[in-house]
């Protein structure tokens, strides 16, 4: 019996798997046990191919090939190669296996194709004491990322094995360049948007918290062209932070095999027609969808209110607590998913409800159905609420340039800075991951302050939930002036973004 190891995936989280083969001398038979998925019970004709295609003898004898442990579904077509090496060990000397942790697909011929998930399972391997890893060419890049464990990649079967037995040798793959955090979107400048100043203000103060904004205007006021100007004044990311997206990209198979590594944070733009479960994940794997993949990042939905009410309301509980348990028949699957929402929406139908401009075409009951489409609960945890007003003549035509995208991300990243500093070893970096007793800790209010929000607690109608959000957004809009207190005017700025709804009534 001859043992190789490779790793498993359940969702971005990864566990070792023995592959264990033993050959005895019966009739011929070829098993594979170990609650394998279809995919890997089909390899058993690719592994016997690409042995044959290698040049070796394929035993004509009774092969069990088992997938420990048994208990935990195994899904994948990585574990080809370390079914094969298992395999032949049994009858060719093989040494230092229990050195290597194996991924890699086998075509007919005993060429190795590439992966998904290689990310995560480099670093659990890593992690369960590891030091080698052979892959295929085309993921040599993707597990180099993991610092501390050799990367062999192989072109086919026959390298490997030769590279086993010492006939031959592999160099270990080796990140050659650095990997660069700092670079933004320069191609849509905040220079070129006219007027909407309070908007930007507001944009920069949700970016600088990690707060969540929806924008309420007119058509053509500009909302859709501020939003996709965001990811140029977003902060850097983390190395962190860039390894955990990364490998939520490298299970859907979504990474560059020239640059798999995700150094700018993730702009997701949804549109109205998505399912549920393309929202939140799910499939017969169990993969992840789109809050997911907008983790440590942006989720920007246009035309809010034509979005299926089922599928706004499964971004409830994500937005509280920033992880999203994705359950099928077969497998239940954790994902991460902090992420920002920027939305946009028209206040009624035809979308000039209170504009100045032209005269509204809607009935009330028009308006209201149009309105009550986003329900209460998910617009209490939307933290910023403002309103975009179409743009006048005079600020279309002003040549008096407008603060660009450079000088807002500076600030941006100072705040940053800060939050990051002050929640050192609480385990947020934004004001908006605030917890309740860390509201408490972190964000004292003067007696004025206090008695200014007790008075938009009892006229604006607000929730606990809303209390909370006004004070992390005064919060953040004191560290964008570098101040230590929350002082009088914060607040006064927060709960002005907490007041759209009662502003568009009137």
């Amino acid at each position: 019996m001859v043992t190789c190891y490779t790793c498993g995936l359940n969702g971005i989280d990864s566990y070792l798997v023995d592959i264990e083969a033993d050959i005895t001398k019966a009739l011929p038979q070829y098993d594979v046990v170990g609650l394998a998925d279809t995919a890997i019970k089909e390899s058993k004709e690719r592994v016997r191919s690409s042995i044959k295609n290698s040049g070796f003898q394929f035993p004509a004898r009774k092969i069990t090939i088992n997938l420990a442990p048994a208990s935990v579904r195994k899904e994948g077509t990585h574990y080809d190669l370390p079914m094969a090496v298992a395999l032949l060990g049994a009858s060719i000397e093989l040494g230092g296996l229990e050195e290597y942790v194996m991924l890699g697909e086998l075509s007919l011929s005993g060429e190795l194709r590439g992966v998904s998930g290689v990310l995560p399972m480099t670093d659990h391997a890593k992690k369960q004491g590891f030091s080698k890893i052979i892959v295929p060419m085309d993921n040599a890049k993707e597990a180099a990322l993991v610092p501390g464990i050799s990367v062999y990649p192989a072109g086919n079967l026959r390298q490997v094995i030769d590279f086993l037995t010492g006939q031959t040798s592999i160099s270990s793959y080796q990140q050659e360049e650095e990997l660069d955090f700092s670079a933004f979107d320069t191609t849509l400048d905040f220079a070129d948007v006219k007027g909407q100043e309070n908007a930007k203000r507001a944009i920069e103060v949700a970016c600088s918290g990690g707060h969540s904004i929806l924008m309420t205007g007119t058509p053509g006021s500009g909302k859709t062209m501020l939003s996709k100007r965001v990811p140029g004044i977003l902060p850097p990311l983390t190395f962190e932070e860039s390894m955990e997206v990364t490998k939520i990209y490298s299970v859907c198979g979504l990474v560059s095999k020239e640059n798999p590594m995700l150094v700018k944070r993730p702009f997701r733009v949804l549109h109205h027609t998505a399912s549920t479960v393309s929202i939140i994940g799910g499939g017969t794997k169990a993969m992840p969808g789109e809050i997911s993949l907008a983790h440590n990042g942006v989720l920007f939905l246009d035309e809010l209110p034509e979005f299926k009410r089922e599928a706004l309301e499964v971004l409830r509980q994500p937005l509280e607590d920033k992880r999203i348990n994705v359950t099928r028949v077969s497998r239940s699957a954790e994902y991460p998913c902090n992420f920002m929402i920027i939305a946009a929406k028209n206040p009624c139908p035809c979308g000039y409800h209170g504009s100045q401009v032209k005269e509204c075409s809607c009935t009330i009951d028009q308006i209201q159905r149009y309105q009550k489409k986003i329900s209460g609960p998910l617009m209490d945890r939307i933290d910023i609420q403002i309103e975009v007003p179409a743009v006048n003549y005079d600020e279309i035509s002003s040549i008096q340039p407008a603060e660009s995208t450079l000088e807002i991300r500076k600030r941006v990243i100072k705040a940053r800075e800060i939050q990051k500093k002050r929640y050192e070893g609480e385990g947020i970096l934004t004001n908006a991951e605030l917890t309740a007793p860390l509201v408490k800790k972190y964000c004292l209010l003067s007696p004025e302050a206090e008695t200014l929000l007790k008075q938009a607690f009892q006229t604006l109608g607000l929730t606990a939930r809303g209390y909370d959000k006004i004070i992390k957004v005064a919060r953040t809009i004191a560290d964008l002036e570098e101040s230590q207190n929350i002082e009088l005017h914060h607040l006064a700025e927060a709960i002005s973004y907490r007041d759209t709804e009662h502003r568009m009534a009137d």
